[in-house]
């Protein structure tokens, strides 16, 4: 049995930017709202934080300032994955150097790996650091599946100890087969309290963002036996959530951060502004949650 890195809400937080780069003052305090609302860990350089677009340099800046401006109050998770195999183990290297608590590596994408590819692939970044490596499955983004019986093959690599799993019908054969050397984190909001209830650990949020206090307590909840309570959360964030996935995911959570005060620039290209009717929608269903 492997201690899970986190029980609870991890944030995916947004990176702000400025025309010029990031905005470190920003982050820093998205970072302090973040664990003082009760988040369990940042992930950092991850799809919500645009990572895509962020050249190695800058992207390896981010991880190393939320280290230092989180100064061990909740485990970092950085960002770390690649469609090249060589690219995925030097930023996994760099992060483990500049001080990130774990990495996520999600699955290549474009290539469409066959599943031996994809073990070996996870494989050798694996060899290549010391620090947990949680991995990410999220079919809709790469075009490609990590079955759970390659979780089960790569379960048996030490230092592999999670999985962030967007392929929800799979979340049960996962568990079945890794039981607890493999903690299982939801990688959709609307759907934590299922894949707690099928032995999962917990989410990877982007909801997280505005409501970093609901999100915890769902998960908290239901460990402590409330699952009346913690369902009563899941269903009361429905309709949020409906709203921060309008469009493709940071466009309308970003705009969500701006509209509670904080500074967070504009999508890299090619993303763009949140539509004018989505960003009404989102504004309501935020004032009904009394977020603004």
């Amino acid at each position: 049995m492997r201690k899970p890195l986190f029980i609870g809400s991890a944030v995916a937080i947004i990176t702000p930017f400025t025309d010029n780069g990031v905005d470190y003052q920003t982050l820093a305090e998205l970072i302090e709202f973040q664990i003082k609302g009760g988040s369990d860990a940042i992930v950092v350089c991850g799809t919500t934080g645009e990572a895509s677009t962020m050249p190695d340099e800058e992207h390896i800046a981010v991880i190393k300032f939320a280290v230092e401006t989180t100064n061990k109050r909740v485990p970092v998770i950085a960002g770390a994955g690649s469609n090249d195999t060589r690219h995925a183990i030097e930023l996994s290297k760099m992060a483990e150097a500049v001080g990130a608590d774990a990495i996520l590596s999600v699955t290549p994408y474009y290539n469409k790996a066959t599943q031996k590819g994809l073990y070996e692939h996870f494989k050798i970044i694996a060899q290549n650091v010391k620090i947990p490596i949680i991995l990410y499955n999220v079919p809709s983004r790469t075009n490609v599946n990590l079955n759970p019986e390659t979780i089960y093959a790569l379960s048996k690599i030490d230092n592999i100890v999670a999985v962030k799993e967007c392929n929800l019908g799979q979340v049960g054969d996962v568990v079945n087969l890794c039981g607890d050397n493999v903690a299982v984190y939801s990688g959709d909001d609307n759907m934590v309290l299922p894949v707690l209830s099928l032995g999962g650990k917990g989410v990877i949020s982007v909801m997280a963002n505005i409501i970093p206090q609901d999100t915890h307590n769902m998960v908290d909840k239901f460990f402590q036996g409330d699952v009346n309570g913690a369902m009563k959360l899941q269903l009361q964030t429905l309709n949020l959530i409906k709203t921060l996935f309008s469009e493709v995911n940071p466009i309308p959570i970003k705009a969500a951060v701006k509209l509670m005060g904080f500074r967070t620039g504009q999508c890299r290209m090619p993303l763009t502004e949140l539509s004018d009717n989505n960003l009404e929608s989102l504004r309501v269903e935020m004032k009904a949650y009394g977020l603004i």
